[in-house]
């Protein structure tokens, strides 16, 4: 979800994602790669990283998954390196880590397998169609020299143009204001030049990944070379990384009803919506459960679950797969397209209820962001129910739950490559838990709380990893009240977010051991660098008990926790009492910390180095110069570093009211 703060107000135009402001900060080639280095000489061993970071500089923090995560700019190449980079709309800004390798017909990338696998995930990019839409092009994996096999991948999943909310159309009409540009909040207020035209638009989103199960096992050691051949219709293939793992046998649920003996093609040729519809209809009858047997189902719309569990083989053995359909007329919700997904009833229809979803893969055909459209993987409202160990992709969200609704564990999943977010808690969602998903290349925010109509309440972020938004936040809370954001890791945000955001209207809200990497990234709208952590009080005061205790932020692009009020309103919100203790910053171009509101804060054992502007921007609200009061910075002990100390910046209406980034050394363990 992105922060009403980059939509249009009421009567405004429809897109709000890149705007003058953003082209002006940028002057980069479209797409542009960044400047290469040649790689380095082959490691000994493999380097397994998590989201390019040593496992031991977040033990305990993120996801516990299955698989093993190296970086490509780690392993032997024949190709180019390139980053690292964090200028949005770039390759390598994109990057797991902020770097990529980019190959060429004839190059390749190899990586040692690091325990025994019969499967892999590459994340890679490609070049889109000239005229939009996308290619396919070859690439060779082969282990050891043998066991040759030839992955298709393809670009029709990547490459987005337009303002948003996004097309994959590079010609489609531009021709729209940048609304934004007429109240933004990086020129005086008195000189706001008049809007104008932005065309042609920059594209976002280069990246894709694709799974390939392997002929056998292969022991720890043995390597994986990926090789794009030569005649390849691709003049470059990136690739970022490459996960591998040891997928277990499929599963059977026991005393389940098969769907294959209701109908289901398992072969994927023949829809099996209504198929799967007759076996749910069956168990729920003999009170059993439905089992999704290895396969490819096709499902070209929506199917209605209530009061019913569906397991399947695992989700690298089952997946649900289904086309974008249009619909003959707009369905009443505003829906001009459906596809493959599993929706609980709606919640004014009463929702449904004892719904568990269990062991498969859903294969979306979202191509552009339409946000009108359900063509989300999960939806509906789903109470008391169970979303586990689910593979979710190019859907427009993973899961999207619109309450009231309650009691919702989403548990284990794999959620990537979606056009907007991977999961979203959409009004009145309460007492649920987030707990142990992966998400990665996510359109929009990695997990969203937000309460829009009815607060989201009492609900648990926790053990989630989240890489490379390329939009918004990776974890954001906007709104409600008594929510816990604990032991997760964000890294490598793009644009218009950062690692962890939390908006207005809370109760008592934790933020405790969380890590974020390589966050606190460059605002295009405001122009003004963020934090790895932020607090926005946009609809109001931030009127809780806030309290930060033990996250980590390393590298932060520019700031690693600022605070900030609506911009242009004077002395109309604040944020009165946030308490941070036992913190650490490894890193920051700019500063430890930020505010741009009134309020105040506590700090106890804040502890930061490698921090290229030491002292506090105490900046005072946008559009008004502060004067030094107006944020309180209460000093209980134990902050190391030398960072606790004002620091006004001059010209803090101005687009140049931050300090000049300072990269700072790679993380490495606190001693």
């Amino acid at each position: 979800m992105i922060p009403s703060r980059v939509r249009p107000r009421a009567g405004a135009g429809a897109g709000a994602g890149a705007v003058a402001c953003a082209l002006l900060c940028l002057g980069q080639a479209t797409g542009g790669l960044a400047a290469a280095s040649p790689a380095g000489p082959p490691p000994a061993l493999p380097v397994v990283t998590r989201a390019g970071l040593a496992p031991a500089l977040v033990a305990e923090r993120g996801a516990d998954v299955a698989f093993d995560e190296q970086e490509a700019e780690n392993a032997r190449t024949t190709g180019t390196v390139i980053g690292p980079d964090r200028t949005p709309r770039t390759l390598p800004s994109e990057a797991s880590g902020r770097k990529a390798v980019r190959l060429v017909p004839g190059q390749y990338v190899e990586f040692t397998l690091p325990r025994a696998a019969n499967a892999l995930t590459v994340r890679y990019g490609i070049p889109d169609a000239a005229g939009g839409g996308g290619i396919t092009a070859p690439l060779d994996v082969s282990v050891d020299g043998r066991h040759r096999k030839t992955m298709t991948l393809t670009s029709q999943y990547s490459w987005l143009y337009n303002q948003y909310p996004f097309t994959n159309d590079p010609g489609a009409d531009l021709l729209q204001p940048d609304w934004w540009l007429a109240e933004c909040a990086c020129v005086p207020a008195s000189t706001t030049p008049t809007p104008t035209f932005a065309k042609p638009f920059r594209p976002t989103h280069f990246y894709d990944e694709q799974r390939l199960r392997l002929d056998k096992t292969f022991r720890a050691g043995e390597r994986i070379r990926l090789a794009v051949p030569a005649g390849s219709r691709a003049a470059w293939t990136v690739i970022d990384l490459l996960d591998t793992e040891l997928v277990a046998p499929p599963h059977v649920e026991r005393g389940g009803i098969d769907v294959r003996l209701l109908g289901a093609d398992p072969t994927g040729r023949r829809d099996a919506a209504p198929a799967i519809e007759r076996a749910i209809a069956l168990a729920r009858h003999l009170d059993r459960p439905v089992h999704l047997p290895p396969g490819t189902f096709r499902v070209d719309r929506h199917i209605v679950v209530d009061d019913v569990t569906i397991v399947g083989a695992g989700n690298w053995h089952t997946v649900l797969k289904g086309r974008r359909v249009t619909l003959a007329e707009p369905a009443p919700d505003g829906s001009r397209h459906t596809g493959v997904g599993l929706y609980g009833k709606s919640a004014a229809e009463g929702g449904s209820r004892n719904v568990h979803l269990r062991g498969f893969a859903v294969e979306g055909d979202v191509r552009e962001r339409i946000d009108t459209d359900q063509v989300n993987a999960i939806g509906g409202a789903m109470s008391d129910s169970t979303v586990d160990g689910l593979y979710l992709h190019h859907t427009k969200v993973g899961l999207w739950f619109d309450g009231p609704m309650r009691n919702v564990r989403v548990t284990n999943n794999i959620v990537t490559d979606q056009i907007a977010d991977a999961l979203n808690f959409h009004t009145g969602v309460t007492d649920s838990l987030v707990h142990n998903n992966f998400v990665r290349n996510t359109g929009d925010d990695g997990i969203a709380l937000w309460s829009e109509k009815t607060a989201d309440a009492r609900n648990t972020v926790a053990r989630k990893t989240v890489q490379s938004p390329t939009l918004a936040n990776g974890i954001a809370v906007y709104g409600g009240e008594d929510t816990t954001v604990r032991g997760n890791l964000v890294a490598d945000p793009v644009r218009e977010g950062s690692g962890l955001h939390a908006g207005s209207r809370f109760g008592a809200e934790p933020f405790t051991d969380n890590t974020t990497v390589r966050a606190g990234t460059l605002d295009l709208n405001w122009r003004i660098g963020l934090g790895a952590l932020w607090f926005y009080a946009l609809d109001g005061s931030i009127d809780a008990d806030v309290r930060v205790t033990g996250d980590h932020y390393p590298d932060s692009t520019h700031n690693a926790i600022m605070l900030v009020s609506e911009y242009g309103v004077k002395d109309r919100y604040d944020i009165p009492s946030v308490h941070f203790k036992d913190v650490r910053v490894d890193g920051a171009g700019n500063s430890v910390l930020s505010t741009r509101t009134k309020g105040s804060a506590t700090f106890e054992n804040v502890d930061a180095r490698n921090v290229g502007a030491v002292g506090v921007n105490n900046s005072g609200s946008f559009h008004f110069p502060a004067t030094g009061s107006e944020f309180a910075l209460i000093d209980r002990g134990g902050n190391d570093g030398g960072w606790l100390t004002p620091r006004l910046l001059p010209n803090t209406i101005t687009c140049d009211d931050r300090p000049p980034v300072v990269a700072p050394p790679a993380p490495a363990p606190w001693s």
